[in-house]
């Protein structure tokens, strides 16, 4: 069977088991449904996109991978001694972005990023020190 990481992804149990979900709507719900609210889990991804993040995230449980696919980004980390910009232009470029920091995505051409995450715990907001 074929698979796509632009279709499913790929989550990693503590037990470091890897099972497939399909990327569909009810994903994150199924997720911290179906993975014990994701304690301990990791999850592989592809997204795509061609305009900034509207919104910022934090993963409090470990370090997130992203790796450029395809196109051109800048990572806004925010750090205590200020933002931190990291320019990903080659395929194959990554960034780790550590535990507990918040961080968006800046780009204006079209964009495939991979993003290895641990996934509990993850909030999203649309203000970087996490009050919205």
């Amino acid at each position: 069977m074929k698979r796509s990481i632009q279709n499913e992804f790929v989550v990693i149990t503590p037990d470091k088991r890897a099972t497939v979900e399909p990327n569909d709507a009810a994903l994150y719900e199924r997720l911290d449904r179906q993975y014990n609210g994701f304690r301990g889990h990791d999850l592989v991804s592809c997204h795509e996109f061609d305009e900034n993040w509207p919104t910022w995230e934090i993963h409090p449980r470990g370090d997130e991978v992203v790796l450029l696919l395809s196109g051109r980004v800048t990572l806004v980390l925010r750090l205590e001694e200020g933002d931190r910009f990291v320019d990903l232009e080659e395929e194959g470029s990554y960034v780790i972005v550590p535990r507990n920091v918040w961080h968006t995505a800046r780009t204006n051409v079209a964009t495939r990023m991979l993003f290895i995450t641990p996934g509990e715990g993850t909030q999203n907001s649309l203000d970087p020190n996490g009050s919205a």
